[in-house]
């Protein structure tokens, strides 16, 4: 993979990370239950960030595999 289009990858993960953990998103989240013993707006919020360091990992991985 190359450099720039890693790096359009990347923004792209970002962008989606602020539209994923920002106000309409999480307000339809915001409900009073409990998933796994944990509110559900917790849960959600670290699925969320868990995909996008996921996401991040895969495209950082890929890039390095190209390099060698």
């Amino acid at each position: 993979m190359k450099s720039g289009l890693k790096n359009q990858y990347l923004w792209v993960v970002f962008v989606l990370g602020v539209i994923l953990l920002n106000y309409p998103i999480l307000a339809i989240y915001n409900i009073p239950e409990v998933w796994f013993g944990i509110p559900v707006l917790f849960f959600f919020v670290f699925l969320f960030w868990l995909l996008l360091i996921l996401a991040t990992f895969l495209i950082i991985l890929k890039l390095k595999k190209k390099d060698v």
